[in-house]
């Protein structure tokens, strides 16, 4: 039986004021703000998609995997001033990532890391889908493999 899964992104009200803040406050907490000189290459954790050149955008860290379990982690993401966070259908793959090297990485209930895999994200959906045919995978975060980069968390549905 295949399993199904949902794309879940970084949640717009978790960052609201973000871009309001100084460069000195931005300091204090980690974060700058970047105008794009390049596309792809500026993935937002909220929309799902390459930032535009031109936009300005916010890298700050972020605790993706908020955890009790020793594989707990943070790292760098984007973050563009989007108004409301996408909501992705059943087994949809956002364009984004079609042309990256990802890291997927399943954790189980515990959030004890249980398999882990490098892929072509033209073949991300198969990789997913095969990944939850491990029954002892409850989720999975889906990282840019070369940065390492938290992308987003991928439930099943």
């Amino acid at each position: 039986m295949e399993a199904n899964f949902k794309i879940k992104p970084l949640n717009h009200v978790e960052f609201s004021g973000y871009f309001e803040l100084t460069n000195l406050e931005l300091e204090k907490i980690g974060a700058i703000k970047m105008i794009v000189d390049k596309f792809p290459g500026v993935p937002c954790r909220i929309s799902l998609e390459d930032a535009q050149i031109g936009e300005e955008v916010i890298l700050l860290p972020y605790n993706h995997h908020k955890t009790t379990s020793p594989y707990q982690a943070s790292g760098p993401i984007f973050i563009r001033n989007k108004n409301s966070t996408p909501t992705f259908e059943i087994n949809q793959i956002p364009q984004l990532f079609n042309h990256r090297l990802l890291s997927l990485r399943g954790y189980d209930k515990n959030g004890i890391m249980k398999e882990a895999s490098v892929i072509e994200g033209n073949i991300l959906k198969e990789h997913i889908i095969k990944t939850f045919g491990n029954e002892k995978i409850d989720y999975i975060h889906i990282h840019n493999a070369r940065p390492g980069c938290y992308n987003c968390l991928v439930e099943r549905a």
